[in-house]
């Protein structure tokens, strides 16, 4: 079993062939894990949770849903969910952008900026960012259609696992998000910490 830390705030991209298992934990709990996946054959060919959950009819992921690429073929199954279903596939990667926008003009680490980090790692070059599924992120849409994530509940401890229906690069990134936006906390104000990825 490969064991790999995601270092608070940064990314990790991981060869995962198909059938072996992935396991996120959020050992302080609390902290959002941006997930991206890609074809390790065709990085044309990546995760996306829109059409997932077009085709599930959830924008939360339950245990036994597939999760699709954006040409709509089966990338992952979720398997387990330790979470309590406390996930997310509306919001987007964090950028400088939308840090600029809530008034953070200095540089500030991003899962866009972990995501092209993490595939140059790997000798890939990212030129658009997918829509990431936000495990461990506690993302509602209030009954007027506003959307709010307030702190999120995860306890330590708490994982995802998933299998591979093909053979993928994952993409794990710490959400670096610590602004502290009312109706926007993401990560329960309490500091960004690390995650763990297993593949067995």
């Amino acid at each position: 079993m490969d064991r790999i830390t995601v270092p608070p705030a940064e990314g990790r991209a991981i060869p995962v062939a198909r059938g072996k298992r992935v396991r996120v934990t959020t050992p302080a709990g609390h902290q959002a894990a941006d997930f991206f996946a890609y074809n390790a054959d065709d990085l044309d060919e990546w995760l996306s949770p829109m059409h997932t959950w077009v085709t599930t009819r959830s924008i939360k992921p339950k245990p036994g849903d597939w999760f699709l690429s954006r040409f709509r073929r089966p990338m992952l199954t979720l398997l387990e969910d330790k979470a309590g279903g406390c996930h997310d596939m509306l919001i987007a990667a964090c950028d400088q952008a939308r840090y600029t926008q809530f008034g953070h003009a200095a540089p500030h680490r991003s899962c866009a900026a972990n995501l092209a980090e993490a595939m140059a790692g790997l000798g890939h070059q990212v030129a658009v960012t997918p829509q990431p599924v936000n495990f461990f992120t506690n993302t509602h849409v209030e009954a007027d259609g506003k959307l709010v994530s307030p702190p999120n509940p995860v306890a330590p401890g708490s994982h995802v696992e998933l299998e591979a229906l093909m053979n993928l690069i994952v993409v794990v990134s710490s959400c670096p998000f610590d602004l502290k936006v009312p109706g926007w906390t993401i990560n329960a104000g309490g500091g960004v910490t690390e995650l763990l990825v297993e593949v067995r």
